[in-house]
């Protein structure tokens, strides 16, 4: 697990609610609080789509929802002159990225080892804190993944110029 800040939340909101840098992430869970708290439970449900609906194939393979359906509808929750007074994002990997990712690395761990690989982003007191970490249904010793994991997130943040601070 890593934990760093991100000192420009106003570049950081316009960059994760107006662009597809974070579309490709599922959206397990998330809380925006303005005058009063939204709660986000990204579980998915298939059978909201009829098959022939674009988000079907992304929505019925995977538990949890991504986040390219759910930023419209957050955009239009925190648009405005005033800052949310707090909001915390809890994002995986898909299935696929998860596996193709422990692959990458050569990772003793099986896929079914993993149970997700997680972003973190939480805002609170004017603060915008990103945490990284993983689950594993399983003990090990092996930490090659979770070292891996959070260099990719931070490369992921350079790739797309999106600041950030090592916190300690």
């Amino acid at each position: 697990m890593t934990a760093f800040s991100i000192p420009d939340v106003k570049e950081f909101m316009n960059i994760f609610l107006r662009t597809d840098t974070f579309d490709s992430f599922l959206l397990r869970e998330g809380a925006i609080t303005t005058c009063m708290t939204y709660l986000l439970d990204g579980r998915a449900k298939a059978d909201f789509f009829s098959p022939e609906d674009d988000p079907y194939p992304l929505v019925s393979q995977e538990e949890y929802i991504p986040f390219s359906l759910v930023r419209p509808i957050c955009f239009d929750i925190i648009k405005g002159k005033r800052t949310p007074l707090a909001f915390k994002f809890v994002f995986q990997l898909s299935a696929e990225n998860q596996k193709r990712t422990a692959a990458s690395i050569h990772s003793s761990l099986s896929p079914e080892d993993i149970s997700g690989m997680y972003l973190n982003l939480k805002y609170q007191n004017q603060q915008l804190i990103c945490t990284t970490g993983i689950s594993c249904h399983i003990f090990s010793m092996d930490k090659s993944l979770e070292y891996a994991w959070d260099d990719m997130v931070k490369r992921f943040f350079r790739k797309r110029q999106i600041a950030f601070e090592p916190l300690n």
